[in-house]
Order: C-alpha cells, then sequence, then structure tokens
C-alpha cells in the first residue's frame, strides 16, 4: 500500500499493485486495473518512489533492487 492524497486533502492508502497506469492531466491522474481512475495531489515522481520503496519491502519483488535515493 502507498498513501496518497485526493484532491480535497484526504489522505489514503491505496493499493500499488493495481495501478496500471500515472500520467499528469495537469493533475495526477492514477488509472488502476479495475478500470477506476483517481485524481491526486501528488506528483508523479513522488508515486514512483513510493512504489518502488512498496515493491522493494514486498517480500514478492526481490529483483527490485535498493536505490540509494529513493
Amino acid at each position: 500500500m502507498i498513501r496518497v492524497t485526493k484532491l480535497d486533502g484526504t489522505p489514503m492508502m491505496l493499493n500499488a499493485d493495481w495501478i496500471q497506469m500515472i500520467e499528469r492531466t495537469p493533475d495526477t491522474l492514477i488509472t488502476l486495473t479495475t478500470g477506476y481512475t483517481l485524481l491526486v495531489r501528488d506528483h508523479i515522481e513522488d508515486l514512483v518512489r513510493a512504489y518502488k520503496k512498496y515493491k522493494r519491502e514486498s517480500s514478492h519483488s526481490p529483483w527490485l533492487k535498493k536505490e540509494k535515493n529513493a
């Protein structure tokens, strides 16, 4: 799970395994594998860092190597 912030400022936890695509529209739009979309305040780069950290810390993802600045 990663923390995201909805446009109204409400924080929420998102199942990172369900993320299919993230785009800037100019807000950040997350499309899930379910087809559901979510607009958030977070920047794409921050979401990618959070996703990588989540994957690194997951026991099922040994292939994702640790980065220095993540």
